[in-house]
């Protein structure tokens, strides 16, 4: 099991309790991370005073991917004191895991990206090194394709196309403050059901909500009302999604799909 959101955690408001909670309600299964965890800065101040509180408690499931804010402070300075090895090398903040039978790798949109760059080179590398695992799952803050505030991102494409070559499934993001659901697609944004990408954005983890800007190509449902968190239940051949909302909310989205 997979639960993962980003932009979460706040002094200003209790929010993140809120979704904190439906992990107290869901004590196993590991915790993905989109990025922007803590607000503003991600300063050494913030995760202790504003993170640690709520999330915190789920820190020995967690994994972690950094945000813009968290680079607000130098280096993601904050972030790595706070998470430590979990969060990889300070010096590029990418790395790899399993879940079962599926392969997650953990990039970082903050830094260098492009198709020359060495995080690009460690992408192949390692979903060569893992070319025998059925299912693959990828996630990073900032999202190629999105309705929300901030629109599609093409500085994200080469993370996509090298995934797309290795037949990829399931790609997570946060930075927009919503979630979205949209059909599988080609790094182009061509609607692909048989090879395409299926990209989720969970930015509801506590900060705020924000409306939808334009229709996105190949979106199937946008909520900016609910805060929450998304559940992945992954089987050796596909994966069963869910949204949890926070209390005293019924928005929800649910769906099946099934590794290439």
């Amino acid at each position: 099991m997979l639960f993962a959101v980003g932009d979460i955690a706040s002094c200003r408001n209790d929010f993140d309790e809120a979704t904190a909670k439906i992990l107290d309600a869901h004590p196993t299964g590991t915790i993905a991370l989109l990025g922007d965890n803590v607000y503003e800065t991600g300063s050494v101040s913030e995760f202790a005073n504003c993170y640690n509180p709520t999330w915190g408690r789920h820190l020995s499931r967690t994994r972690p991917s950094a945000g813009n804010h968290e680079y607000q402070t130098a280096g993601a300075a904050g972030y790595y004191a706070y998470f430590g090895a979990r969060a990889g090398d300070p010096e590029k903040g990418y790395y790899s895991y399993d879940v079962g039978a599926w392969h997650i790798i953990v990039l970082n949109s903050n830094i260098r990206r492009d198709a020359a760059s060495p995080q690009l080179n460690w992408l192949r590398s390692d979903l060569q090194a893992n070319i025998s695992k059925a299912c693959t799952l990828a996630y990073w803050h900032h999202p190629r394709f999105s309705s929300g505030d901030h629109a599609n991102d093409d500085s994200q494409a080469a993370f996509w196309e090298a995934l797309h070559a290795f037949n990829a499934d399931v790609v997570l993001a946060g930075h927009d403050h919503n979630y979205e659901r949209m059909a599988p697609q080609m790094p182009t944004g061509v609607r692909d059901d048989a090879r395409g990408i299926r990209q989720f954005i969970v930015g509801t983890g506590g900060r705020e909500l924000r409306g939808l800007r334009s229709t996105g190509g190949n979106s199937e449902v946008f909520n900016s009302n609910t805060f929450g968190v998304l559940r992945l239940a992954l089987s050796p051949t596909g994966y069963a999604w869910q949204f949890l909302p926070v209390a005293g909310q019924s928005f929800t989205d649910s769906g099946a799909g099934t590794c290439h």
